[in-house]
């Protein structure tokens, strides 16, 4: 199983991203898709999830800037990421859920300038 993630970079305060992970190995269907950040000296929390049928769920930090979505024929889970904060600065994951199987992703680090 492989769970590609991309899309990471450097923004000032204000912009955007788009950041992608590509499943591989997996039906990619039958998951529950989610991103996932860990900011340094911090845990990992939960930014979105999107269900197999399109249900998302934000978290607080996310919701009105962030948008989750994803392609079930290409294998792949987007999150749109508008008006980036310095404090969204973290290193930001993709996961596979299924019935208590997950996988994770590499991690796509996203740096917001102030």
């Amino acid at each position: 199983v492989q769970l590609q993630a991309s899309g990471g970079g450097l923004v000032q305060a204000g912009g955007s991203l788009r950041l992608s992970c590509a499943a591989s190995g997996i039906i990619f269907s039958f998951y529950i898709m989610g991103w996932y950040r860990q900011a340094s000296g911090k845990q990992r929390e939960l930014v979105a999830t999107i269900a197999s049928g399109g249900d998302t769920n934000y978290a607080d930090s996310a919701k009105g800037r962030f948008t989750i979505s994803r392609d079930n024929a290409g294998s792949t889970v987007y999150l749109q990421m508008n008006s980036l904060k310095p404090e969204d600065t973290a290193v930001y994951y993709c996961r596979a859920l299924r019935h208590g199987i997950n996988y994770w992703g590499q991690g796509t680090v996203v740096t917001v300038s102030s």
